[in-house]
């Protein structure tokens, strides 16, 4: 029997070391659930129940593993319900690829039932590479673009497969005219700046007194040599909300967060530093920086579209984050003056004793919610997994839990959507089963998102404890599933 396009789609998505969809069925990928099947679990298909929880958990897997995220939807609605959880991959840049099934090629253009324009719907969130197949010899240099494209630009990429496309016979792209010959194959690239742009930005970071860090996602793998640098430059470092688990919270010169959701000390080190360092961080809120012209800067960002967007920055490094600063790291002075550094101390001790204050303050009904996250610290294992939906849930997650060295938490950054904990908490699970999960969720998400993770929670393949800020209702529904 000859091969289907679905099945060669399954074989290709394998070869590019995908072992993983999340999804939903539908006619319209009936075909590529049946290629699925037939593959005999080469790739594991999570059937979610709702395609937008599909679309959260391919981010979170992006997030958590650092590989490519999938996920999978039917036609028409299916197709659009990914949409948010797109945008949410988008906005962190994460590489995520949707897939999803489309009407017969030969009722497109004919108002039929579930036709939409779904290259035009995702041209904005997958803009990066969204194409629509229109015959066998054209779905291969469609996954390989697609992937490698996601994977080298961080960005969200699509493939929309007309239904009757996905049962036809695979036709390899002919040796003629017109046809494209690609291949399997993605290894990033080693990105550290010139020498000499490195020499410029040590010497500003040299020159100042008073050094302050930022650090963001882009900096996660990059926890030994944030601290050789602080410590060499007597620095104190917050922390964008993606940026949290960079640093644990036990070092006294780590202020915490910053922003609306972020803490007084990382207020006070933006305002009295003389110079910033940013390191792969997007954070949105200027207004938290120093004031324009009140400190030197420099930034570090894998992504040149990020530098100096925030700040205008003095010397901007397109690099890795790690790589960059083992480079920098033998150019800088040790500062021998320490006034600085234990100042920053003194501000996050007071902090943290602010925070126990207002958790163990009582409530007027029901838990103090900002307690539960306070207690959760303490307890939870280094190798824990922490997600949190947005709300205000997120506030006690910024300010009152203590990171430890080894543990992973995200939330939905860029795009800071409701109803993304729990999604991501699942796909974390999947990735890392060998790790605890928690996830922090408001009543307000619980409710808007709980017919679309129902399933998830009470099938029992999944074992993450949520923490529930708020609500009677939602609490007794989750411990009648647990």
């Amino acid at each position: 029997m000859k091969q289907t396009v679905s099945d060669f789609f399954v074989e290709r998505l394998h070869a590019w070391g995908i072992r993983r969809i999340y999804g939903y069925p539908g006619d319209g990928i009936n075909g590529l659930l049946g290629a699925l099947n037939r593959s005999h679990s080469r790739i594991e298909f999570v059937q979610v129940r709702h395609e937008e929880m599909a679309a959260f958990m391919a981010s979170a897997h992006a997030k958590f593993t650092g590989e490519l995220g999938v996920c999978l939807a039917t036609s028409g609605p299916g197709a659009s319900h990914l949409v948010t959880g797109l945008y949410d991959a988008r906005m962190d840049h994460m590489p995520v690829l949707a897939i999803t099934g489309q009407q017969a090629r030969a009722a497109l253009g004919g108002h039929f039932q579930q036709e939409l324009d779904l290259v035009s719907l995702f041209k904005d969130v997958a803009g990066a590479f969204v194409q629509q197949a229109s015959v066998p010899a054209q779905v291969r240099h469609l996954v390989d673009r697609a992937v490698r494209i996601a994977m080298a630009e961080r960005k969200v990429t699509a493939i929309i497969l007309p239904n009757d496309l996905q049962d036809l016979d695979y036709e390899a792209p002919g040796r003629k005219h017109g046809t494209l010959h690609s291949g399997v194959g993605y290894t990033p690239p080693k990105v550290v700046p010139y020498e000499e742009d490195l020499q410029r930005a040590a010497a500003v970071l040299n020159a100042g007194k008073k050094v302050a860090i930022l650090v963001g996602a882009g900096a996660l793998h990059a926890t030994d040599e944030v601290i050789a640098i602080a410590n060499k430059l007597g620095a104190g470092v917050a922390k964008a909300l993606l940026g949290k688990a960079v640093l644990p919270d036990d070092l006294p010169w780590v202020t915490g967060s910053i922003g609306l959701l972020g803490t007084k000390p990382s207020y006070d080190l933006m305002t009295e530093c003389d110079t910033l360092l940013m390191i792969g961080s997007g954070f949105p809120y200027s207004e938290f920086l120093p004031k324009e012209g009140a400190a030197r800067g420099v930034q570090i960002d894998i992504k040149a579209d990020m530098l100096s967007l925030r700040y205008p920055m003095e010397v901007n490094l397109v690099g890795d984050s790690a790589q960059t600063l083992r480079a920098l790291l033998s150019m800088l002075d040790a500062k021998p003056d320490q006034a600085w550094r234990e100042k920053i101390e003194g501000w996050t001790k007071k902090w943290w004793k602010t925070l126990e204050k207002r958790a163990l303050e009582k409530a007027d009904t029901g838990v103090n919610p900002q307690r539960t996250v306070w207690e959760l610290s303490p307890r939870i294992p280094a190798n824990a997994i922490v997600t949190s939906d947005s709300g205000s849930c997120a506030n006690w997650y910024a300010r009152d839990l203590k990171v430890q060295r080894g543990m992973m938490c995200s939330l939905s950054g860029g795009l800071a959507s409701m109803g993304a904990a729990v999604p991501y908490a699942i796909a974390a699970k999947f990735a890392f089963p060998e790790r605890p999960v928690v996830a922090i969720v408001g009543d307000g998400a619980m409710q808007m998102a709980l017919c679309r993770f129902e399933w998830n929670l009470t099938a029992g393949a999944i074992a993450f404890n949520p923490l529930i800020t708020r609500g009677g209702g939602t609490q007794r529904v989750l411990r009648q599933m647990f």
